[in-house]
């Protein structure tokens, strides 16, 4: 093959220097035939390989490496061969070559077997269309490393982005990711785009037609937006939301948060994801925020009320008052206990209803663990009360006992040495039901307040709560500086034979 250098120096020979073919013959070494056919050229030569590369090593396999990858078509895509597997079939038959041979070998037969996809460029009217999705990331949770499912929303026109964090994704999380990506937005798009997930699709039918789940007609009813779904396999038809997950976990998520609740996560996404309107998305105009507030006046606007994302499930009371709900155990208050009970599930709570009540008789934050016993320890105070013998064996209260402040046990002892006989325990559990209306920091400091000063039972530590809550009034100084005749009130010399005279004695002089 000629090089370019070489080329470049025959041409300019010719036709600048004059040269004939011969003495280029000569100077280069080369044959007539390729002297004139640089000359004649447009461009230098390309490399050909006339034939295949030799590969003593995996010739031999090759066969059987192409077989495997052409039966990847037909195999469920986390089953198919990769390029690790093949290596260590083909080893097991005698290979002997390293796994980048393999690799190198399996990455060209793929690219002859499958041509490269190309897609349309697309572009959308304001507030019209948007995509949503899942994805998963890492985050540290009270300290453990844990995964994290992200809902994804965004808006095709301004690229703006909403991401909120949940422990699944179930659909009471689904729903309510959208209630909040509509608020983040201040509107509605008209049609959303998803894949097929179980969530919102009951059956795939036939070409486009699917029949939806009626939940997620309910909550579609209310927000009135249209719902489009994907060809199954087909995942780039909504490719603006999967660079948007990978986007969401490369920049807001690396180094994994370090955060104490799912509260302080979603908290920290929402501020990453108004920061973000300050980015300008390459072949956009302009930034997504000047975007958005162009796109924002063609959403549709809020209803009047958001729809209560959760999942409603009917419990029966328990022997320890107690509804199971999916393996888990929570409490509910021993005075509104009645046989039939109301579950609903949020994404982050359980609320717990009475029949035909309209509030909740309890409210416990959602565990996704198993097999959970979920106590408020209020909840059996009043079982306590009738039954202090029990006050030391109580769950609910041995838990409990694990967190309080050392003072309660302080007054606890105080109070069983002052009454031994159970009356103790009915003024400490008393102070206890303070819980209902005061916060723990507020009645541990009345209760030092009551044993300073002597009266530690639950009528002093009441009062050293109402001290606590009342605002001292500040002290007044009285001018009569305008009214002399009233200076010195108060100040003269008491005259005792005044009140003798008063009450019969000796006269007053």
């Amino acid at each position: 093959m000629i090089d370019v250098e070489r080329w470049e120096s025959v041409r300019r020979g010719y036709y600048s220097e004059g040269k004939s073919v011969r003495a280029l013959m000569r100077e280069t070494g080369h044959s007539f035939r390729t002297i004139r056919r640089i000359i004649e050229g447009n461009e230098p030569g390309r490399y050909v390989l006339k034939a295949g590369r030799r590969a003593p090593v995996l010739g031999e396999y090759k066969a059987q490496i192409d077989e495997m990858v052409a039966a990847n078509a037909s195999l469920p895509r986390k089953q198919r061969y990769t390029a690790s597997r093949i290596y260590q079939l083909v080893q097991a038959k005698g290979f002997a070559g390293a796994e980048s041979t393999v690799r190198h070998y399996v990455s060209r037969v793929r690219k002859k077997q499958h041509p490269p996809t190309v897609y349309l460029p697309l572009s959308f009217e304001p507030g019209q269309d948007g995509q949503a999705d899942w994805g998963e990331a890492e985050v540290v949770l009270n300290g453990e490393c844990v995964t994290v499912q992200l809902f994804v929303m965004r808006l095709n026109y301004s690229r703006r982005i909403f991401v909120m964090a949940f422990p699944s994704q179930k659909q009471e999380a689904f729903f309510q990711g959208h209630v909040a990506a509509f608020h983040h937005f201040a509107g509605v798009p008209w049609r959303l785009t998803y894949d097929n997930l179980t969530t919102a699709v009951q059956k795939v039918l036939k070409g486009k037609a699917r029949q939806e789940q009626s939940k997620f007609l309910a909550f579609r009813g209310q927000y009135l937006f249209d719902s489009h779904f994907c060809t199954p396999g087909e995942g780039h038809e909504k490719g603006g939301v999967e660079h948007s997950v990978g986007y969401v976990r490369r920049q807001y998520l690396v180094p994994r948060p370090v955060v104490a609740s799912f509260a302080e996560l979603n908290a920290y996404l929402r501020e990453r994801c108004v920061a973000d309107d300050v980015r300008q998305v390459k072949g956009q105009a302009t930034a997504i925020g000047v975007m958005w507030q162009q796109e924002q006046p063609h959403l549709r606007p809020l209803p009047a009320y958001d729809y209560d994302c959760c999942r409603v499930v009917e419990a029966a009371l328990t022997p320890y008052s107690q509804v199971i709900v999916e393996t888990n155990r929570y409490s509910v208050p021993v005075t509104a206990a009645c046989l039939r009970l109301v579950v609903k599930l949020y994404p982050f709570q359980v609320k717990i209803y009475g029949a035909d009540q309209a509030e909740a008789v309890a409210v416990h934050e959602r565990c996704y663990a198993r097999e959970q016993d979920i106590f408020d320890p209020l909840h059996y105070l009043p079982l306590v009360e009738q039954r202090p013998g029990a006050f030391d064996y109580a769950t609910p209260l041995r838990q409990w006992r694990t967190t309080w402040p050392p003072v309660y046990e302080t007054l606890l002892t105080h109070l069983r040495q002052q009454w031994p006989e159970g009356r103790g325990i009915r003024e400490f559990v008393t102070i206890l039901q303070l819980h209902q209306q005061h916060s723990m920091e507020r009645i541990a400091e009345a209760i030092r307040q009551a044993l300073h000063h002597q009266c530690a039972h639950a009528d002093g530590v009441q009062l050293c709560l109402n001290q606590q809550l009342t605002p001292a009034l500040p002290a007044m100084t009285l001018d009569l500086q305008s009214r002399p005749q009233l200076l010195g009130i108060g100040e003269q010399v008491v005259n005792l034979a005044q009140y003798d005279a008063l009450v019969g004695g000796v006269p007053c002089p």
